[in-house]
């Protein structure tokens, strides 16, 4: 990821020092914003303009390296830089004061929700407008120019305000670096009649702002290490399983490194998985409750050591609180604290430092993994269809399996096709990203635009369901206009088929469109732009020959139509257990 180029391994900058001695070198506020995005591994900025920021998007459209990628909307814009985050480590996205601000709010909370550094920028109200009475257009009609920040405010981890150029650097400078430090969203404002303005505090390049490097507590480093591998070692049948707090700890690596050293079997959490190799010998799968992939379960749950590594446990990671794991057999290793069953929780230790250090320290013991491959039974596949069946789901995704490889990504909406998406086994340096904390409908097609353009080596494969397509279709014509060549298969199922199986009712159901006519509405000739609509397995298998032949260079969305009620078993019994949970009544007070 370029962030890590830019920031250096031990978190300092690595740039030149700006000369800021005297006005004749200054830059302007936008110049300086523009090269500090391009600093921390930014080239695309994914923005709407309004009023209160073309200014400023003229100065980054300025930078030679900044690419300004202009989206149908303000949610889209920061679903995009989310995707873009994943695949780069950072993103950013540029919209105006409150119409702007309140739209992408959604967006932003999401990638809060999933540590993803999004640099969030308002063009803001004139500097002669704060402090006054006046009222401004696009607000509620207060003169109270705080309703934008204040919502903010819960879900970045930083707030600048720049309206005046004396602070306006350190302000930004101070956002940035949170953010990146904390693996959160930040929010800045600019306000409007700045970004032009010269100050000698904008050098030529933007001053090197220095993170500190995270160094673990040596003395609770040591005691974690010993506890955790008294404990492990003395374990019959010990497991590991990955978790999507990986990403933020920066820690996939180590995680390699304790999974090789130990022979221990190594599952993944839902929202883990991407970050954790399931090529490695000592892969078992999925590790989600009653919906884990087969075997897994049952091998991590009968386990009498199990070491989560960056967990998040919600009801929905929990399948509706059904996990069957015990807090004295469970090491939890979070981005900065381990706790060992119910001993010791240490804090100031980081996840990296101590997966690395307890590699050293554990024996090697394969027998969990051992006992996983004598009861394993590959899945069965597909039963073979009857001339002319319709398409089943099941049969969609075993030749989507067929597709993957280190050249591609995954992203997976939100629906069913978590679940299908969740069976797939990945390839060497297969990207897959979905938004499981969040779980927002639509996230994907925003996302995947971001992620594509980020990662411009892989061809990015979507699974899309018709409901969340419905909310943010938009931007389809962004990726056209962009060049971008995802494959997208749209699954036509008539609704919010993840909906129903939690709580059905007449809500669910959604006015069918003909999804690739909108699509070729959109495409109107400009661009790249193949589709295809898909009622069974041969159709499938020419549309899937086509899309990887002569249009592997368009954008190829492929609408498949199958059952309302053809859903994955998993999203079944995911979707019980979650509605038991959701609908349980109030304790008695």
């Amino acid at each position: 990821m370029e962030t890590a180029n830019a920031i250096g391994s031990t978190g300092h900058a690595t740039l030149a020092p700006a000369q800021v001695h005297g006005t004749a070198c200054s830059g302007t506020l936008g110049r300086h914003l523009a090269r500090r995005l391009v600093e921390i591994g930014v080239r695309d900025v994914f923005s709407v303009p309004g009023d209160f920021n073309l200014t400023l998007l003229d100065h980054l459209i300025a930078e030679p390296e900044l690419n300004l990628v202009g989206c149908c909307n303000e949610l889209n814009a920061g679903y995009a830089a989310d995707g873009y985050a994943r695949a780069k480590g950072v993103g950013a996205c540029v919209v105006t004061f409150t119409v702007g601000g309140l739209s992408v709010l959604n967006a932003i909370a999401g990638a809060y929700s999933e540590n993803l550094p999004v640099i969030c920028i308002v063009g803001g109200p004139n500097t002669n407008d704060y402090g006054t009475s006046r009222i401004l257009h696009h607000t509620i009609g207060l003169p109270d120019f705080s309703q934008e920040l204040r919502c903010f405010q819960t879900i970045t981890c930083a707030q600048a305000v720049v309206n005046n150029l004396d602070d306006a650097h350190e302000l930004i400078d101070t956002a940035i670096s949170t953010a990146l430090k904390e693996s959160k969203p930040a929010y800045i404002s600019i306000s409007c009649n700045l970004p032009g303005i010269p100050h000698p505090t904008f050098g030529r390049d933007p001053v090197p702002f220095f993170l500190v490097p995270k160094v673990s507590n040596q003395l609770g480093l040591e005691a974690a290490v010993e506890a955790t591998a008294d404990f492990l070692n003395k374990a019959v049948k010990p497991v590991i399983i990955g978790g999507p707090k990986l990403r933020v700890a920066k820690a996939q690596q180590a995680f390699l490194e304790l999974a090789n050293a130990t022979g221990y079997p190594v599952a993944v959490m839902p929202s883990g998985k991407g970050l954790v190799p399931e090529h490695c010998p000592s892969f078992i799968g999925t590790y989600w409750g009653a919906v884990s992939t087969s075997f897994c379960g049952e091998i991590v749950e009968s386990a009498d050591a199990y070491v989560f590594v960056g967990p998040i446990f919600n009801d929905y990671s929990s399948v509706g609180y059904s996990l069957l794991i015990k807090k004295e057999k469970a090491i939890i290793v979070h981005p900065n604290r381990v706790t060992i069953g119910n001993g010791p929780s240490l804090g100031w230790v980081f996840m990296a430092d101590f997966l690395s250090a307890l590699a050293k320290k554990l024996k090697k013991n394969s027998t969990a993994l051992d006992n996983y491959r004598r009861i394993y039974v590959p899945p069965g596949m597909p039963l073979k269809r009857a001339e002319n069946e319709p398409l089943r789901v099941n049969v969609l995704f075993k030749h989507i399996q067929d597709m993957l490889s280190g050249d591609t990504a995954v992203i997976a909406e939100t629906g069913d096709s978590w679940f299908n998406c969740q069976k797939l086994r990945l390839p060497e340096n297969c990207g897959y990203e979905f938004q499981m904390q969040y779980g927002s409908i639509g996230w994907s097609v925003g996302a995947t635009l971001g992620y594509a353009q980020a990662a411009k080596d892989k061809r990015v494969i979507a699974c899309i369901g018709d409901g969340s397509f419905q909310v943010t279709a938009q931007d389809i014509s962004t990726m056209i206009r962009c060049g971008q060549r995802t494959i997208i298969f749209l699954i036509n199922n008539g609704g919010y088929t993840i909906e129903v199986e939690i709580h059905d009712g007449p809500y669910n159901v959604i006015k069918n469109w003909d999804y690739t006519g909108l699509v070729n509405a959109i495409h109107n000739g400009e661009g790249k732009c193949w589709t295809a609509k898909v009622r069974n397995e041969d159709e499938l298998t020419n549309a899937i020959n086509t899309a990887t032949g002569e249009q592997k260079d368009s954008l190829c969305f492929i609408e498949v139509f199958v059952h309302k009620d053809d859903t994955s078993k998993e999203l079944l019994e995911w979707g019980s257990r979650v509605s038991a949970a959701n609908s349980r009544p109030p304790n008695p007070q």
